[in-house]
């Protein structure tokens, strides 16, 4: 399998707590960052018939294993799960990004709705298709670590 989609990002000051470690409700606020730029990579908005592509949260688990820390630089990988009808469901891992520790997984479902009306609706196809190719081995980097060089290197 190849590498799925990973979105890195870096810990800042106010998401940790008086222990100096990110604070237990911040992975939710990292799996919703890491989902959003997930859906809006792998597929072009645009594309979409109704006015895009929209979804509600309807359920969202995190099993911890070891702390983030401020400055700490995360890599979050995503991928489709499970496609439903009108559901989908996201797994993520998020490592430190420079060590390579495991710290926590998650996993989101979702809710395919109409951007209007926000009836439940089922997946559209273009999105159900950019679900099944996952943005494999594409990334987002808000943290900095790869550089232009480091992708030219590649």
């Amino acid at each position: 399998m190849e590498q799925p989609f990973r979105y890195y990002m870096q810990v800042r000051y106010g998401e940790c707590d008086a222990q100096k470690v990110v604070f237990n409700a911040r992975y939710g606020d990292y799996i919703d960052l890491a989902a959003t730029e997930f859906l809006h990579h792998i597929c072009d908005q645009g594309q979409l018939p109704g006015g895009g592509f929209d979804y509600q949260v309807v359920k969202l688990t995190i099993e911890w294993k070891a702390p983030a820390r401020y400055r700490d630089q995360l890599e979050i990988t995503v991928r489709a799960s499970h496609l439903g009808n009108t559901s989908f469901t996201l797994a993520m891992n998020i490592h430190n990004a420079v060590t390579g520790q495991f710290l926590a997984s998650g996993e989101m479902i979702g809710v395919t709705v109409h951007p209007e009306t926000m009836e439940k609706m089922p997946i559209p196809g273009i999105m159900r298709h950019a679900l099944e190719r996952g943005g494999q081995g594409d990334f987002i980097d808000h943290a900095g670590i790869h550089t232009v060089r480091d992708t030219a290197e590649a």
